[in-house]
C-alpha cells in the first residue's frame, strides 16, 4: 500500500505540539509517556492504541514501565515525520481519554 511520505513541515509540527502538549519532539521522533492507574489498565490502553495502529497500518514503538506506557512515533520509511504520526498520536490521546471515562 502506498503512503503519503510528505515530511511534516515545521509549523505544522509546532502546531500538533501546542494543540498535543504532553507530546515532545525528541531525536526526530514525537514521543509521550502516559500513566495508567493500573498495570491492567495500562495494558487495555496498550492494547486499544494496537487496535489503531494495525487499522492505520502505521506502528509506535511501544515501552511499558508498570502503570506507565510511553509510545514514540516517526514514519521511517519517509525519514522523518509525517501526518500519519501526528493521527496516530492524537488517536492515542483519544484513546486514553475514552479509557478514563469507562471507570
Amino acid at each position: 500500500m502506498a503512503y503519503d511520505r510528505t515530511l511534516l513541515s515545521p509549523d505544522a509540527l509546532q502546531t500538533f505540539l501546542a494543540q498535543h502538549p504532553a507530546w515532545k519532539h525528541e531525536g526526530g521522533m514525537i514521543r509521550r509517556t502516559y500513566e495508567a492507574p493500573s498495570f491492567l489498565e495500562g495494558i487495555a490502553f496498550v492494547e486499544r492504541v494496537g487496535k489503531a495502529a494495525e487499522a492505520a497500518d502505521h506502528h509506535p514503538d511501544i515501552d511499558i514501565r508498570w502503570r506507565k506506557v510511553t509510545l514514540a512515533l516517526v514514519t521511517h520509511d519517509a525519514g522523518g515525520l509525517t501526518a500519519r504520526d501526528t493521527a496516530l498520536a492524537a488517536e492515542a490521546d483519544r484513546l486514553f481519554t475514552e479509557g478514563a471515562s469507562v471507570r
